[in-house]
């Protein structure tokens, strides 16, 4: 299958699915080029005929899309990307962009049970007040939703702030805890293992009535700084 437009290359997966990996100068461009397609095979698998589209999952610079054998192969698949590769270029993209989701996310920075904010201003050197302070200045893009349900790898930090994971992962880490490692951000939606750098404890849960999650593939995100009591309030209310 030869690559054609933002797609720089397709991998079929099995008898049922083909990967696509898109170009990009920057991993934000890839993305966007990801985003755009994800919302224009959503469109399409919305209309009459179109059913043979069974699933699409984002990643960073990736899209798998499932179909279903027993109506399409793959060669078909291949047909209608290539057709609707043309449709996109004709529109411009405008009309297969996704209507931003933006959320602002509080976070108790330095809680107790969360917090490796020495250990990152080692890593950093920088004082625990101006991690704080660049973690709640920027605006992160959902780039996948993985790993476990409601867990958004966000990104990308400031390169000030970019630091490894930790030497030796912990058995637990709490739900809610904020989180940062290489170039990525995110909270945990359970307790569960991990390896990064905790900075404190999220209230709002990351997912929400009939296990949907709060974030997107896509989404924005902003952090907020809040007290120990407002925390407490968040879960008293």
């Amino acid at each position: 299958m030869q690559p054609f437009g933002s797609i720089r290359q397709l991998v079929p997966v099995g008898a049922d699915a083909i990967m696509l990996y898109f170009s990009g100068d920057s991993l934000e461009q890839a993305n966007s080029s990801c985003q755009q397609w994800l919302h224009m095979l959503d469109s399409f698998a919305s209309k009459a005929g179109n059913s043979w589209v069974v699933e699409c999952v984002p990643s960073y610079d990736s899209l798998l899309i499932v179909f279903d054998i027993e109506q399409v192969d793959s060669h078909f698949v291949y047909r209608s990307l290539q057709q609707w590769q043309t449709r996109l270029h004709n529109q411009n993209n405008d009309g297969y962009q996704k209507a931003i989701k933006r959320h602002t996310l509080p976070v108790w920075y330095g809680a107790k049970a969360a917090n490796d904010l020495d250990e990152v201003s080692r890593k950093t050197s920088l004082q625990k007040e101006d991690i704080i302070a660049l973690h709640t200045s920027m605006e992160f893009k959902v780039y996948a939703v993985g790993f476990a349900p409601g867990f958004a790898y966000m990104g990308e930090l400031p390169k000030a702030l970019q630091c490894a994971r930790l030497a030796s992962p912990r058995k637990k880490v709490p739900k809610g805890a904020v989180a940062i490692a290489d170039r990525q951000t995110a909270v945990y939606p359970s307790d569960s293992p991990g390896g990064w750098n905790l900075l404190g404890l999220c209230p709002v849960p990351m997912v929400g009535e009939n296990n949907i999650p709060l974030l997107s593939a896509g989404d924005i995100v902003t952090f907020s700084s809040i007290t120990e009591s407002e925390f407490v309030s968040y879960h008293a209310g």
